[in-house]
């Protein structure tokens, strides 16, 4: 098949209130760090700070000019303004940018025209030598990789020009070197720099990015993937994942099979020979596990939000090239229980109840998953490890990955509230996504005059309905061939209600695919029911250790230490039954065991705070009389 285009910018609104909220306080995030502070590397390394004061607020941990790998933050921040501009238009996000763009000019043109990191040269000269730095190519790789979406995503014109004048200076740099020499660089660390010469072949098809494309093949591993060979457990899984993704801009710009083949090998080894935790995501201490095997490295430190968020990327890659919808499965699972349950948590406390803790956490690194486990939130600015850039980037556009489309064709991929607006064929097409809840009434039972309305719909559904029910309102200029193909999530379990214009439809399905319904279109609307329930996911490696998920969203059990279920494994999904089920207008997403000594209270992973808790349960098996 062709390569499906994913329509994003502002031809996908959200309406989701947990998404627009997440987005919100990204932004205000990215409007509160100061120039100053994040451009300091870059103003010190250019000669341009001239004072010795210190200035007030600046960034620690890994931010800090004492830290090999000061500066990289701003690449990311860059990145994630720039998206937010494209998915919001907002202009007070892209002055900012924009005058960080100037500032990156002026650090060039003082440093000799060329070089515009946040390091000096001499660390590049240094991993040539083999001597130890750390990672210099993935710190330059975040300015290159900002620079490169102001321009694509925010139409600066400027900052394609510093990339271009920076990447000729890593052209005279990785001349150097004969190609062996060279090979035993890359197999120091080489950043996402592949990707980066990829997107400059393709915006400027100057041959020296060509050139460096090749240079930047790292043989050890590609050939390695090629081979069939593992070539990962226990290797850095986000020293490799962008290297991937370079694999994959390679494809995109040159065609070559052999690229793309790199990138479904990898897929196959990271994930479908590995396996995933119930969360969707993988990897221990940053490091990728042996194959099937997870269950031995449960800790503080599973799923680095880096790794879930440039596997995303990959998955989003996959998808467009093969259509396949275990990717898409991939993407829903990853964004609820790895972005959400990673990043910007707030609390929920009404009615005077007060907290010994915050009731807001910024990230958090890892995303432990061992019994008794707990959230480490981050500072705003004292930390600035590697996970505060892919944060930004990720909660900067949450109306990526639900549009998709080709010639004559529509893909719907998650389920979100939204509205999609583009043209198909020279035709344009909206649809309106709509979440139905099932709730009835709002918090305010009544209208403006103070009557209370009958709503039919809190007869018809006296408890929390097991199913996602959603409408979809097609509108296209005139009428018009459209195949429509909405994405039937593994999750779903019972009955699946098809209507187009209040006529039922007989569609067969089979989750994990797409239902595709091809017909004329002009003012049509879709009629979606997915039934759901509580299900189960054993642990790779060891078959007797269970999480639970509603649908695609993992659930947390609230408890500090390791506890054995005892468990009917015929219905392991009755272990659970509804806890404080509504709250004035809203359905609740809590649980509580049943058939237990000591009970335990379960709600969503991304909803965790700072309580303690666990994914994972021994269970024993227990028929129920």
């Amino acid at each position: 098949m062709g390569c499906l285009k994913e329509i994003k910018g502002r031809n996908v609104i959200i309406y989701d209130e947990e998404l627009l909220r997440r987005r919100e306080e990204n932004k205000k995030y990215l409007l509160e760090l100061e120039n100053d502070n994040l451009l300091i590397s870059y103003t010190l390394e250019a000669g341009l700070y001239k004072t010795a004061e210190i200035p007030k607020g600046i960034h620690g941990g890994w931010e800090s000019p004492l830290c090999e790998l000061r500066g990289h933050f701003l690449g990311h921040w860059l990145s994630a303004a720039a998206m937010h501009y494209e998915a919001t238009g907002n202009q007070v996000v892209k002055a900012k940018a924009d005058e960080i763009v100037e500032i990156l000019a002026k650090c060039q043109e003082e440093n000799g025209g060329r070089w515009v990191a946040s390091i000096p040269e001499k660390y590049l000269y240094r991993i040539g030598n083999k001597k130890p730095v750390w990672a210099p190519q993935y710190t330059i790789h975040k300015t290159f990789m900002g620079l490169l979406d102001m321009y694509e995503l925010a139409g600066n014109e400027q900052a394609l020009e510093i990339a271009v004048r920076f990447g000729e200076w890593f052209y005279d740099w990785s001349g150097r070197y004969s190609t062996e020499q060279f090979q035993q660089i890359l197999d120091v660390e080489t950043g996402g720099m592949l990707e980066i010469w990829a997107i400059l072949y393709r915006l400027t098809q100057k041959d020296i990015f060509r050139e460096l494309m090749d240079r930047y093949y790292r043989k050890s591993l590609f050939d390695g993937l090629l081979e069939g060979k593992d070539v990962l457990t226990n290797m850095h899984a986000n020293t490799t994942i962008p290297e991937i993704l370079g694999a994959a801009a390679c494809y995109e710009v040159t065609g070559e099979e052999k690229f793309f083949e790199i990138t479904e090998a990898y897929w196959n080894e990271a994930v479908t020979m590995k396996g995933s935790y119930a969360t969707g995501g993988q990897t221990c201490g940053e490091i990728w596990s042996p194959d099937k095997n997870l269950a031995v490295r449960l800790g503080d430190k599973n799923q680095e939000h880096c790794t879930v968020y440039n596997m995303m990327r990959l998955a989003d890659f996959l998808f467009r090239h093969t259509g396949k919808a275990e990717y898409m499965d991939y993407w829903e699972k990853n964004l609820y229980n790895g972005i959400m349950a990673q990043g910007y948590w707030k609390g929920s406390f009404t009615h005077g109840r007060k907290s010994e803790y915050p009731t807001q956490g910024l990230l958090t690194y890892f995303l432990p998953l061992r019994s008794g486990g707990q959230k480490a939130w981050s500072s705003r600015t004292q930390d600035f490890f590697c996970c505060h850039g892919s944060l930004v980037q990720a909660n900067a556009a949450h109306n990526k990955g639900i549009y998709y489309e080709s010639d004559n064709q529509l893909y719907i991929c998650q389920y979100f509230n939204s509205d999609y607006d583009g043209e198909i064929n020279g035709q344009k097409v909206t649809v309106k996504q709509r979440i139905n809840l099932l709730n009835g009434s709002a918090h305010l039972a009544s209208d403006s005059t103070g009557h209370q309305k009958i709503n039919s719909i809190c007869v018809e559904n006296p408890n929390n309905p097991r199913k996602l029910v959603c409408d979809f309102y097609i509108k296209t200029e005139t009428k018009k061939e459209l195949e429509i193909l909405i994405r039937i999530p593994l999750w779903i379990n019972g009955k699946l209600v098809l209507r187009i214009n209040g006529e039922e439809v007989d569609s067969e399905y089979k989750p994990g695919t797409f239902v595709s319904i091809k017909r004329v279109w002009k003012d049509d609307i879709i009629h979606l029911e997915l039934g759901k329930k509580i299900s189960v996911d054993y642990l790779p490696g060891a078959e007797n250790t269970v999480a639970f998920l509603d649908g695609p969203v993992l659930l947390a059990g609230l408890c500090d230490e390791e506890r054995v279920l005892y468990i009917d494994k015929e219905l392991p999904e009755e272990l659970l039954v509804a806890d404080n089920e509504r709250e004035w207008g809203n359905w609740m997403n809590t649980y509580k065991t049943v058939h237990q000594a000591r009970g335990i209270r379960f709600i969503p992973l991304y909803q965790v705070g700072y309580e303690k808790y666990a994914v994972y349960f021994p269970i024993e098996s227990r028929k129920y009389s």
